[in-house]
């Protein structure tokens, strides 16, 4: 049975004895992986660790705001990098979903590269759980999907990896961040790559603005539900821009608007998932409200029912 005390005071021990009086950073996106990380290497190296938030641009609604006051909180070392303008250069034109993780994989880490050279760090910390080694193909197990700290990793990185949850499971981390106090221990899973891989597609600013309001408007009406005891939360819940359109009509007039799917699941270790039983009228809130403030940009929105396997949880 899993001890998340003994845990935290094993990787205590293993950071100090890696990184001995070394400094490092650690990219912190403020999702529990990675702040469950943050915390560990604080407590083992002091100020020897610099928490980095880089703003990609494609990050949730107000996220970067959220992650600079919880940072603060931590009272730890932090630096925000605003990098928009980098990622969407390196994604620009790119469909593959591969392609996608692979590129913000890369452009991260040269992020991490240039701060640590200027803090004088030799460590990148990061916040990589068994799911994100199992799916990206590692051990000798067949490609899912590459996770950008996994196998979006460059070839020629110089800094060394220091990956204290890498043998956990969401469920384990979740434990660890209760015993550490951490407050954002139950939030939802988010990808590395951010809204690009709920944007199937070309990525572009236009494009994840639409998806951040829809993901915005999912997660505040599921939440809302919640609260109400209409259904149970479930362990993950968002949108997807589709590159389809399809006809609509507005204000007595055709238009020709693009689609969002609703995913929402159930599960445990990220490995299998359910669709979660959403209540007919909060779908169809979510429906209106979609609609209604994306304007003429979305016509139709659509509820995924599929099962993990066959489907992943994130569309890409």
């Amino acid at each position: 049975m899993f001890d998340a005390e003994v845990f935290v005071n094993e990787q205590l021990k293993k950071i100090k004895a890696q990184m001995k009086d070394g400094k490092a950073i650690i990219a912190c996106s403020g999702g529990v992986d990675s702040v469950v990380c943050a915390v560990l290497a604080s407590r083992a190296v002091g100020d020897n660790l610099l928490a980095v938030f880089v703003d990609t641009g494609l990050m949730r609604k107000n996220e970067p705001d959220e992650v600079r006051e919880m940072l603060k909180e931590m009272n730890v070392n932090f630096k925000i990098i605003d990098a928009a303008d980098l990622f969407f250069e390196g994604l620009k034109g790119v469909t593959d979903p591969e392609k996608k993780r692979k590129s913000v994989g890369e452009r991260f880490i040269r992020c991490f590269e240039k701060e640590a050279k200027e803090y004088g760090a030799k460590y990148l910390v990061q916040g990589t759980i068994a799911p994100d080694v199992i799916e990206s193909g590692t051990g000798g197990k067949g490609l899912v999907k590459s996770h950008h700290n996994v196998g979006g990793l460059p070839k020629d990185m110089d800094l060394e990896l220091v990956e204290p949850v890498i043998e956990l499971y969401k469920e384990e981390v979740r434990q660890v961040a209760r015993y550490l106090g951490i407050r954002v221990s139950e939030r939802q899973p988010f990808p590395g790559p951010g809204l690009s891989v709920r944007c199937l597609g070309e990525v572009t600013p236009e494009n994840i603005a639409i998806v951040r309001e829809a993901c915005h408007v999912v997660e505040d009406e599921l939440q809302k539900a919640s609260k109400a005891e209409k259904m149970e939360l479930p362990w993950q819940y968002f949108a997807a821009l589709l590159p389809t359109r399809s006809t609509g009509v507005m204000n007595d007039e055709r238009m020709y608007g693009r689609t969002v799917v609703v995913r929402a699941v159930l599960t445990k270790d990220a490995i299998t998932a359910t669709p979660a039983q959403i209540p007919y009228d909060v779908l169809e809130k979510i429906s209106s409200r979609i609609t209604g403030t994306l304007g003429d940009k979305v016509t139709r929105v659509v509820y995924d029912v599929t099962t993990k396997p066959p489907a992943t949880i994130e569309w890409e």
